[in-house]
């Protein structure tokens, strides 16, 4: 439960952070949190029109496979990097 607790918690301290991360580390930092939460991608990919949809569909697939406690440890290491480069 541990793990638990720690995602909810690296997933409120980020939205805190002083300065927004690059749209690349918002990018991992949703595909991370998505494979967490929910597992392998599922759906049809957004249609051409929709670039921030499609941008969102194709970081998460790329994580498809890994297990929710992988991304929900990576997602936690992410956070913790981010707030470090901020202080």
């Amino acid at each position: 439960m541990a793990l638990d607790d720690d995602f909810k918690s690296a997933a409120e301290r980020v939205t805190q952070l002083s300065k927004r991360p690059p749209n690349d580390i918002m990018l991992q930092l949703y595909a991370l949190y998505k494979q967490g939460n929910e597992g392998d991608v599922s759906g049809d990919r957004p249609g051409f029109a929709d670039f921030e949809g499609r941008a969102k569909f194709d970081g998460w697939k790329k994580l498809q496979g890994k297990s929710g406690e992988d991304a929900k440890q990576e997602y936690i290491a992410l956070v913790k990097n981010l707030e470090a480069e901020a202080a």
